[in-house]
């Protein structure tokens, strides 16, 4: 591998050399590869098949987890999300059941490997919000959430942006089912299609910044079934704060200092 130098940058394939950006640089390496049809036949690329298998299904996990927070993930996502959720999946795969390159997802199992995923790497919820509290819990059908905050100084256990004069603390919560391999279609797919993704969500009042919040507050999230989920699915449970400035009477968000974390699946 080597840089390109020169007024003219070149992208391509051009005489047995590949010529691409990447982090800012021009790159050029040798062209090369084995052919696709041998990959996808030869029994010495087995292990590379079993591992494209799983890996393309860890990105298609990773994604779903992600439409389930579709609607607040904008605020708090870094540009690794998508690469670290496939790899966070890719690890819970290897926990699964059945053979190589058709193990299962199984969430609730090995719902340890999903449970304190940070939505932001570099802003972890700890660091920004740190009251005594416990994670949020969930009612015998494992449709209904409720996360309690108890009472607490916002001076001594919060750490706001410059700027900020609010904050809302939210709860989110998204089901996301087992995933298995069909044999009859190649690929991985949901074992109970109808709850997957099915999410709600619900954000506190907001809350000045400056002394205590002067009384315990307490989110719930209802997803409406009326009847226990099966153990095939897994409820994600997420944790998070928004922070705000007051202007007049408006409240603007702002894109600095937002966390949010998986704090419990059940």
């Amino acid at each position: 591998m080597a840089k390109q130098k020169g007024f003219i940058k070149l992208q391509g394939s051009l005489g047995g050399l590949t010529f691409y950006e990447s982090g800012g640089n021009s790159i050029v390496k040798t062209t090369g590869g084995v052919d696709k049809s041998r990959i996808n036949n030869d029994p010495n690329y087995k292990r590379t098949r079993e591992n494209m298998s799983e890996f393309g299904a860890s990105a298609t996990v990773g994604k779903a987890l992600r439409l389930g927070f579709s609607s607040i993930i904008k605020s708090f996502k870094d540009s690794t999300i998508t690469g670290r959720l496939t790899g966070t999946m890719k690890r819970l795969n290897t926990l699964g059941s059945g053979i190589r390159g058709q193990r299962q997802f199984e969430i609730l199992t090995n719902k340890i490997v999903l449970e304190g995923f940070e939505f932001n790497s570099k802003i972890p919820l700890s660091t920004v919000f740190y009251p005594e509290f416990t994670a949020p819990t969930l009612d015998t059908n494992r449709s209904i959430a409720t996360w309690v905050i108890p009472n607490f100084n916002t001076s001594n256990f919060l750490r706001a942006p410059e700027g900020a004069t609010h904050f809302k603390l939210i709860l989110v919560s998204t089901i996301l089912s087992n995933y298995e391999y069909v044999p009859g279609l190649k690929k991985y797919e949901p074992t109970d299609s109808e709850e997957n993704e099915v999410n709600g969500i619900s954000y506190s009042d907001a809350i000045a910044i400056g002394g205590e919040v002067g009384a315990d507050t307490t989110l719930t999230v209802d997803l409406g079934f009326t009847s226990a989920l099966p153990n095939t699915v897994g409820v994600v449970l997420a944790t998070g704060i928004l922070f705000y400035q007051q202007i007049n009477t408006e409240f603007y968000e702002l894109s600095s200092a937002n966390a949010m974390r998986i704090s419990a699946i059940g």
